[in-house]
């Protein structure tokens, strides 16, 4: 495993660096900085821009599709370099992150000439449409079907907790296409239009007020016969393919935001006199130590992948990396509330919505009755559910990793 990166990738990280500290607003960098609500509309009006100028968005593409064909090492650098400056690296998490490395991966020319662009210059929102009210983590159940008319398919069906429904422009959807196949079997990969007749999305309030997750309803919506990925009937390995790039995404980034958390619960127990306790202090150091574990297998899977190595080691944490975190983060949101006792209930609880890792600087909802620390453990519990429960991931790690028989049907 390497430990230390490459002289070019150094000088990469200080054109990073500079360029942003030109561009983010003045004072980022300073402790207790916070947006007005009104300077955070502006800032998430012009921050696409900025990006997409910049050259950053998606900028391990080719450039041939408008990417700027970063290496491997270069893309790892920049990921590292927005999230030591909590700064945004995304113009839509869905398209960025999800099905524009699907359609780089299984589309077509036309699909990838057609729908990647968009996704660089922040033209068009996405949504995914997987789980239903009764598949949810047995995905393959799936009933909403899609039929060939002519040029189209047909869509009817339903989808559920799809994020950013209401403000999507197209869902990259999983429909059935062989009702007469074997359940993973006979699933296609549609990318839909949203804005026609014939879908219907109904928000879900959650108990913050917001209504982030929606409802989707299909009845005859139509989508051109060309919009599929990766070929009529193989949805299910395109699906897996947009999974493993939820669940493998910031390999090297992924823990900052767990020492930042660790450090401010660390500086909270020495303010209430809990350093001595030897439970406490005895879990705020597992704590501390799952998070190194999880820098360290970080490197470990960047160094597999830069030497192209196949390490059963990596392709085993790769596995089990989804189901590690989560489940630290649940057993660190508990420590958070027995360190603050019963102020945990107390609106104004621990440091701002800007400061609490996990939050964001607008995440917390305006009004909500709760502090931004307790909101934070509240999300911690759905962190186990989505891109594949910690069930599902001891399913795959037994069968696919350890080789453990298959439950029987």
């Amino acid at each position: 495993m390497d430990m230390s990166y490459p002289a070019d990738a150094e000088a990469f990280r200080s054109e990073i660096r500079a360029w942003l500290g030109n561009n983010l607003p003045k004072g980022w960098f300073e402790p207790g900085f916070e947006l007005s609500g009104e300077e955070r509309r502006a800032f998430n009006e012009t921050w696409p821009t900025k990006l997409y100028e910049g050259g950053w968005i998606c900028a391990t593409w080719p450039q041939e599709y408008g990417g700027r064909g970063l290496s491997v090492m270069q893309g790892v650098v920049l990921s590292e370099e927005f999230a030591r400056a909590k700064a945004p690296l995304r113009a839509d998490f869905f398209g960025d992150t999800l099905v524009g490395p699907t359609i780089l991966q299984w589309g077509t020319e036309e699909q990838k000439k057609t729908f990647l662009p968009q996704i660089l210059k922040g033209e068009v929102r996405w949504c995914q449409g997987f789980s239903e009210p009764n598949s949810g983590s047995d995905l393959a159940s799936l009933k909403t079907t899609a039929v060939l008319d002519g040029d189209e398919w047909v869509i009817n069906g339903q989808k559920v907790w799809t994020t950013q429904g209401h403000h999507a422009d197209y869902c990259f959807l999983l429909t059935r296409t062989d009702p007469d196949s074997p359940k993973h079997k006979g699933i296609s990969y549609l990318l839909v239009p949203m804005r026609q007749p014939g879908v219907e999305v109904r928000g879900i309030v959650q108990p913050d007020g917001t209504a982030e997750f929606c409802e989707v309803f299909f009845d005859n919506a139509r989508c051109p016969k060309d919009n599929v990925v990766g070929g009529v009937n193989e949805g299910w390995k395109v699906a897996n393919s947009t999974l493993a790039f939820e669940r493998g995404m910031s390999a090297t980034t992924s823990y900052r935001r767990f020492e930042d958390e660790y450090h401010l619960l660390v500086a909270e127990a020495g303010e209430r006199g809990l350093l001595c306790d030897l439970v406490i202090r005895q879990r705020l150091m597992k704590y501390y130590t799952k998070i190194q574990l999880l820098r360290v297998n970080g490197l470990r899977s960047l160094t597999s992948t830069l030497n192209k190595t196949k390490d059963p080691g990596v392709a085993a944490l790769g596995a089990t990396n989804k189901m590690f975190w989560t489940e630290m983060h649940k057993e660190a949101m508990e420590l958070c509330l027995d360190i603050y006792g019963a102020d945990s209930m107390l609106i104004n609880t621990g440091p701002s919505a800007g400061s609490w890792p996990g939050t964001g600087r607008d995440k917390r909802r305006e009004g909500y009755p709760v502090s931004a620390m307790l909101s934070a453990f509240f999300f911690s519990r759905s962190e186990t559910i989505w891109g594949g429960t910690s069930q599902i991931q001891r399913n795959i790690v037994g069968e696919r990793v350890l080789g453990l028989p298959k439950e029987p049907s």
